[in-house]
């Protein structure tokens, strides 16, 4: 899950429960990305491609819809790429993607320019050969830039990033604090000098609730985030996500999530004990013409908006 959202039909200004006001919210975001997507294509000009044959669980590959749904890499890299250029007044080159899957995040960074490189991290294969196929194969020579482990995330690399990230609260996975302090450690001595470390978290009243939320995407399908389990005490999380498709047919359970839900002020306390100089929350600014919905630009923000959902990232300089 990376930016997992809801989305319904009516506008923020129309919505009138907690669920569809945070759904609405979460729409015009979505809106806007699929809209930035129609102005790319344009400008490439040329036919547009036949429209490709309708998803259904027996001919959809999950890591495709998933890809579809919920990650939005050129958004992170302009984002990554852009803080990084605001805080050291210079570019950054070598990125480390940890926790990488499908490595679509790598891919995006090395398209940047011939001077950016890229290596990710993951223990499962399986992602990792599909992203070799079906990301790095549409990138041309610009792969050969990147470098793909399959390892723990802990694991020192090859060389100290200028940017380290872990993505759709991937670290999650580390549920006690002593496993994700060491963690936070380790990806710390992992940085050049002026380097930094980048995760995004989610929050918010209706962030923990077991729930289920779903979202057309227009390529023809279907998601569903499922809020399946939260247990309060220890913070254990369990978390799902299913497909659906037009002719009825569903993939459920596509991907499953076990994790401790860290909160923003612990992940703060937590990356200053590992040893970060300063570190930033940036959160989502308000559409000037609806404060009901968000603009799709991260500013930092040391306290934030207490609404039903917020999606923030969280930049620690070493």
């Amino acid at each position: 899950m990376s930016k997992d959202s809801t989305v319904i039909t009516e506008r923020a200004g129309k919505a009138t429960t907690k669920g569809e006001r945070k759904a609405a919210k979460r729409e015009a975001l979505q809106a806007r990305k699929a809209e930035e997507r129609k102005k790319r294509k344009k400008r490439k000009g040329g036919k547009r491609p036949s429209t490709p044959p309708p998803f259904t669980a027996a001919t959809a590959d999950k890591y495709e819809l998933y890809q579809l749904a919920v990650q939005s890499a050129d958004l992170d890299v302009k984002f990554l790429d852009s803080t990084y250029r605001s805080i050291r007044g210079q570019g950054p080159r070598h990125l480390r993607e940890d926790f990488c899957g499908t490595s679509l995040l790598c891919c995006e960074w090395v398209k940047l320019g011939a001077e950016y490189t890229a290596e990710g991290y993951d223990l499962d294969p399986e992602p990792l050969e599909w992203g070799r196929e079906n990301n790095h194969s549409k990138i041309g020579a610009d792969a050969e830039r990147i470098e793909l482990h399959l390892a723990d995330a802990r694991e020192e690399g090859e060389r100290l990033a200028d940017v380290r990230i872990a993505q759709n609260f991937s670290y999650w996975i580390f549920r006690e604090r002593a496993e994700l302090l060491d963690y936070f450690r380790r990806a710390r001595a992992g940085l050049g000098d002026d380097g930094i470390f980048v995760i995004d978290l989610y929050g918010g009243t209706e962030s923990n609730e077991e729930m289920t939320e779903d979202r057309k995407i227009e390529e023809g399908f279907t998601y569903i985030w499922d809020q399946d389990c939260y247990y309060p005490g220890s913070g254990e999380f369990r978390c799902f996500i299913h497909f659906h498709f037009r002719d009825g047919s569903k993939m459920k359970r596509a991907f499953a999530y076990e994790w401790r839900f860290w909160n923003l002020p612990e992940l703060k306390d937590l990356l200053r004990e590992a040893g970060f100089s300063k570190v930033t929350p940036y959160f989502e600014g308000e559409d000037p013409d609806d404060p009901e919905e968000g603009n799709g630009e991260f500013s930092p923000d040391e306290r934030g908006e207490n609404c039903e959902s917020w999606i923030a990232y969280l930049v620690s300089e070493k």
